[in-house]
């Protein structure tokens, strides 16, 4: 997968959220900026992002996504 196409799912998935997508192919990193995180537990924010890519990891095509989640508060922090 290219880095572009993951970045672009998950914002599909998180409407409105800041996402930058760093990776190999097949290892990503990514870091999102959403307000959907605001008051959950880190691992719902990890399982929101998660769900944007459900379809690839289960295809393969998608083999290892590392996350890390803020708020926008939390970034500016």
């Amino acid at each position: 997968m290219e880095i572009e196409a993951v970045a672009q799912l998950i914002r599909n998935g998180l409407p409105g959220s800041e996402v930058e997508v760093t990776g190999d192919g097949s290892h990503f990193e990514a870091v999102v900026v959403s307000d959907a995180f605001s008051g959950l537990t880190p691992i719902k924010k990890q399982r929101l992002v998660m769900d944007t890519v459900k379809a690839q990891i289960a295809s393969g095509e998608l083999h290892a996504l590392s996350i890390k989640t803020l708020t926008p508060e939390q970034r500016l922090a």
